[in-house]
């Protein structure tokens, strides 16, 4: 089988597509056949040796993160699942492969009606999204900022944000040019980063993006405003700007969320689903990039320059 793996730290092309043999499910494991194969800001700056020890020490790099596609093995201890049967699932061991193993405790089946790339592009991203709302829990009176509202959760949010009923909803991004795409997805206001102002401040921040980002979302809220922090980009923010303002940050870690309430997981996703089947929710999917090609896809989501969800097609 093919996959990618990199050998030192560095841009897109450090990626190497390499033959392997494939891999084998472990107890409680899955071996999936994939379709489809998320690319995320985080495995972006995984490799740039950012979070993971430029020192070599991860070296040669795995990738792990969200995946689509047909079980083709199962490990000892699996119950629930059969060969045959197509799931999204997290794979942890690589997932940048045509062959992937993952946890079945991390799968999920896709329900008729639904396709690969449409589950790649929703069911995580629209975890974190669901996550970070809950977590937020904005009120029909109140107003909201995301961050990275162009990418695979941002848009999601941005939905899911008006679904909720918020009453104002602002996207910020990098670029003016993403702001058609963002007022299709139903935000009320698009700003830049570069902009001077963010325009009149919000009850709520959804920061994913991090660095030096952090202290200007952070200005961004209002007095007894609150943050909900999901990035991977770190960042430091001022104690004294929160005691001023009366401000409060929280942190959402997916990981421990999806692994400490996994029924609650179990009912979001089957809630994407059924919002995205009746078409109320609509995962937008940048670009389909060969696997060969995966440093394309990194160089997409270095630029900036995504609307929605990038995904590798073995």
């Amino acid at each position: 089988m093919r996959r990618v793996r990199f050998y030192q730290y560095g841009g897109p092309d450090v990626l190497r597509v390499e033959e392997a043999e494939a891999p084998q499910p472990g107890p409680g494991e899955l071996l999936i056949r994939t379709e489809a194969i998320g690319v995320t800001l985080p495995s972006v700056r995984k490799v740039r040796g950012e979070g993971g020890g430029a020192d070599g020490a991860g070296l040669p790099g795995i990738l792990g993160g969200e995946v689509a596609g047909e079980v083709v093995a199962l490990g000892p201890e699996v119950t629930g699942f059969q060969v045959g049967e197509r799931v999204t699932a997290l794979s942890f061991t690589g997932s940048y492969a045509e062959l992937a193993v993952a946890p079945a405790a991390f799968a999920d089946r896709i329900p008729d009606g639904g396709d690969p790339v449409q589950a790649v592009a929703l069911v995580r991203s629209g975890q974190v999204a669901l996550a970070v709302l809950a977590a937020a829990a904005p009120t029909a009176t109140e107003s909201l900022l995301v961050t990275g509202a162009a990418s695979g959760v941002g848009h999601l949010a941005v939905q899911l944000a008006g679904l909720r009923g918020v009453a104002r909803v602002v996207a910020a991004v990098s670029s003016p040019t993403k702001e058609e795409f963002l007022r299709a997805q139903g935000a009320d206001e698009v700003v830049t980063y570069d902009s001077e102002s963010w325009g009149e401040p919000v009850d709520v921040v959804l920061e994913g993006v991090g660095g030096d980002l952090l202290p200007r979302a952070v200005a961004a809220l209002a007095p007894g405003g609150r943050m909900v922090f999901f990035g991977s980009g770190g960042g430091t923010v001022p104690a004294f700007d929160l005691l001023a303002g009366a401000k409060s940050i929280t942190g959402v870690s997916m990981a421990r969320f999806s692994t400490t309430q996994r029924e609650l997981y179990r009912r979001q996703g089957a809630y994407l689903w059924e919002l995205a089947l009746s078409g109320r929710l609509t995962p937008a999917v940048h670009a389909e990039i060969p696997l060969a090609e995966a440093a394309r896809a990194h160089e997409i989501i270095e630029a900036r320059a995504n609307l929605g969800k990038v995904v590798l097609r073995p």
